[in-house]
């Protein structure tokens, strides 16, 4: 069932590991998963040999060269909790989706830090502008304290936008009760 014909056991148990890992599994829930699962026995440390292969597929796509030049630049962070060391903590992971020249839209990176702020996204800014991009035409973000002048410094020509949902949001807090339904169904 796992093993096609004319195929190899790493071939097909190698798929199933690393989706299991990126669904965050760890190499011994990895073994136990595949041996309750598919009575099939494999080791720790072949799992950590097939994760660990991916791991410079990762390292080569966080430092490939980007783009010279981006049209429209969308910045946002997805705060969550994880659990580090037997408690919860919030982490923020930092995304960049950039609009290139030729109509597609390209994942910049991915970036994980404790919290949004602006010496993080100082942080994100260089590390683009490092990887080859010159110039962004428009870049939209949730404006958070500092974010617009943070990006005036890493890229001075760019036109900085707030997402409507965050100035809808921001807006309301200036509207009576009774009446944020009506303005939010503009």
């Amino acid at each position: 069932m796992l093993i096609k014909k004319r195929q190899s056991a790493t071939q097909g148990i190698e798929n199933i590991i690393i989706s299991l890992y990126a669904k965050g599994m760890s190499a011994s829930d990895i073994e136990e998963q595949i041996r309750e699962l598919y009575d099939f026995n494999i080791s720790t440390s072949t799992i950590s040999r097939i994760t660990d292969s991916i791991t410079n597929d990762i390292i080569a796509w966080k430092n490939r060269p980007l783009e010279s030049c981006y049209l429209i630049v969308w910045m946002n962070g997805i705060v969550f909790k994880v659990r580090e060391n037997a408690k919860i903590i919030i982490k923020t992971i930092y995304i960049a989706v950039g609009l290139r020249r030729d109509g597609k839209k390209e994942i910049l990176g991915l970036w994980l830090g404790k919290n949004e702020s602006s010496a993080f996204l100082m942080a994100v800014l260089t590390d683009i502008k490092g990887r080859g991009v010159q110039d962004i035409l428009i870049t939209a973000t949730d404006n958070l304290n500092g974010f617009t002048d943070t990006i005036k410094t890493v890229f001075p020509k760019s036109v900085t936008q707030i997402y409507v949902v965050h100035q809808i949001i921001n807006s309301c807090r200036y509207v009576v009760w009774e009446d944020k339904k009506q303005m939010t169904n503009i």
